[in-house]
């Protein structure tokens, strides 16, 4: 067995690839229509890891998506927990579970799809404006 992708519908496909594109800083890596189905499949993923793609599908016909508590999230490990949530922060993105471990965090998409971020390797030192942090609603 080997692992593909995971998927997940998106309401706007403008706000979601504006999100995981600029925001999170995910690359796409292909992107297919069909017409007579009347959706697109969009890639996005990590750079240099292309292989562990997040599928966003996105329905031409709108409908409305619950929050989708039961797909739990998708997880990314970053290069500095701070450095990204400040960064996220800055591009308005509000940060549900902030880093007051300086090690783990969440977010939400558009679509209030949960994405952990995970720091690389050991967890950074404690410090604040972090670790006062309250979280805002849930994840």
């Amino acid at each position: 067995m080997r692992y593909l992708h995971t998927m997940v519908r998106v309401s706007d496909l403008e706000k979601s690839l504006d999100f995981y594109c600029n925001k999170l800083g995910l690359k796409k890596t292909r992107h297919d229509d069909y017409e007579a189905g009347r959706f697109s499949l969009i890639f996005v993923a990590p750079e240099g890891q292309e292989e562990c793609p997040l599928e966003l599908t996105y329905n031409w016909d709108p409908e409305p998506y619950d929050e989708g508590r039961n797909f739990g999230h998708v997880a990314y490990e970053v290069d500095d927990i701070y450095a990204t949530c400040q960064g996220l922060m800055d591009a308005g993105v509000v940060i549900n579970r902030p880093p007051r471990d300086g090690r783990m965090a969440f977010i939400r998409s558009p679509d209030s799809i949960s994405v952990e971020l995970l720091q690389k390797g050991e967890p950074l030192a404690i410090t604040e404006p972090w670790s006062s942090m309250e979280n805002i609603g849930h994840w």
